[in-house]
């Protein structure tokens, strides 16, 4: 096994008011937009993390000056939609699937060839689902055997819009497919069975882009300009997710978690634990560039299992490893399904969080879209988190209800979404050891 370890272990209250780190998907699609805008644009809560870093050395490597005057912070200097040049070397793009599949999007109506790599992880990540609408678009791109990375992006195809309905819920594919749609002649219009999160709708239009949407469909059509404007990240939903799961299993708990994004099509998990049972509330709504914000308030509270609700399990594709972790330690019995895409995320997350939570003496059967979790409680042991970030938190924070400590292998990769996390977690109860 890989990369550092931690070792976590029972914990009493968890008390405190803690700020987590900036939208990642935000944090995207704000260097992005802001690289293709006529004029100069700040970020501010900007991600730093090694995912949303991959994207700004990309966008770098494309000619465009991006400064960093402090932590948390870019001005991004942007070239307008035709002012990327070409890179004298492959971009990479590091564990990040966002920054990979949005990137072909952009990169497909480029006058130039580019290619895109990944570390070991993204390369085993599907891209077909990007690359197939795309080509459908005039793109011509490239891959491995089984629409795996490397993506070879050839220059100069000339983009047509197209009417997609897609396959697959995702808030990637949609996006590449609109981030083309800027270079295509007429209209792009994307459908979907299950609506997503609407990051990309939202900033195109709060960078002056035409744009119309609503849950489940977005249309915008291309020859328009994208004017500089400041964006201002709020809190990670996905970042909060494991301290809302932390203080609603560990007795006694009340935690606060400041100005975290509420995006209704990335707040699943919230609606999830509270039919779970779990005492959440929201204080201070406010709007914060162009994104719902709130504090919530989060107390222990007895949990009980539940079957997740079809229609909620796209606006929580990244949260399942949390609510596998609360559902290892509710009353009776959870069940998940319509939730294939796991499988296909920086891990199989179904296959490695039930082997998890099996050493630890958890009863849970996986099927091909999700699995059956009979809550109880959690024994002492190791753990592999199989170098997915967000399956090192979730048994940091499963942990601290164990009978015994649990040490996790192969954290290394937290940092690609939350380098801060131990610290954050130690600062209010946590019993968390890195070695």
């Amino acid at each position: 096994m890989s990369g550092h370890t931690w070792t976590t272990g029972p914990a009493s209250a968890l008390a405190g008011e803690i700020v987590v780190p900036g939208d990642k998907s935000i944090s995207h699609r704000a260097i992005m937009l802001a690289a293709l805008a006529d004029g100069t644009s700040q970020v501010e809560g900007f991600l730093e993390g090694e995912d949303t870093r991959a994207t700004a050395r990309i966008f770098a490597d494309l000619g465009v000056r991006i400064e960093t005057p402090n932590a948390s912070r870019r001005v991004v200097h942007g070239v307008g939609l035709d002012g990327l040049r070409e890179a004298a070397r492959p971009l990479d793009c590091g564990n990040s699937g966002t920054g990979m599949r949005l990137l072909c999007g952009v990169l497909a109506g480029q006058a130039f060839a580019s290619t895109l790599v990944g570390d070991e992880s993204l390369s085993r990540r599907p891209m077909g689902r990007v690359t197939e609408p795309l080509a459908a678009m005039g793109a011509r791109i490239d891959t491995r055997d089984g629409g795996l990375p490397p993506l070879r992006i050839t220059g100069g195809s000339r983009l047509r819009g197209i009417a997609y309905a897609t396959p697959v819920a995702s808030a990637q594919v949609k996006s590449a497919v609109l981030l083309a749609g800027l270079y295509a002649e007429g209209e792009t219009e994307v459908r979907e069975a299950h609506p997503t999160r609407d990051y990309t709708e939202r900033m195109l239009a709060a960078f002056g882009w035409p744009i119309a949407f609503e849950p489940g469909r977005a249309r915008l059509a291309g020859g328009h300009r994208l004017r500089a404007t400041d964006v201002v990240v709020p809190a990670d939903f996905s970042s909060a997710a494991f301290f809302l799961v932390a203080a609603s299993i560990v007795p006694g708990s009340r935690v606060l978690l400041r100005a975290v994004g509420l995006n209704p099509r990335r707040t699943g998990l919230l609606q999830a634990l509270r039919l779970m049972g779990a005492d959440i509330r929201e204080h201070a709504a406010r709007e914060q560039g162009g994104e719902t914000v709130a504090d919530l308030e989060v107390r222990h509270a007895r949990l009980r299992g539940i079957d997740v609700p079809l229609d909620l399990v796209p606006d929580m594709i990244d949260e399942f490893p949390a609510l596998f972790a609360a559902a290892a330690v509710a009353d009776g019995t959870t069940r998940v399904r319509g939730a294939a895409e796991l499988r296909v995320k920086e891990s199989d997350r179904i296959a490695v969080m039930a082997e998890g939570l099996r050493r630890l003496g958890i009863t849970i059967d996986e099927t091909p879209d999700g699995a059956t979790i009979a809550g109880g409680r959690l024994d002492g042991g190791e753990v592999d988190s199989a170098g997915d970030h967000r399956i090192a938190m979730s048994f940091a924070v499963a942990g601290a209800v164990a009978r015994a400590p649990v040490r996790i292998d192969d954290c290394a990769n937290v940092a690609t979404s939350f380098p801060g996390f131990p610290a954050l977690a130690r600062g209010i109860g946590l019993a968390l050891a890195e070695t």
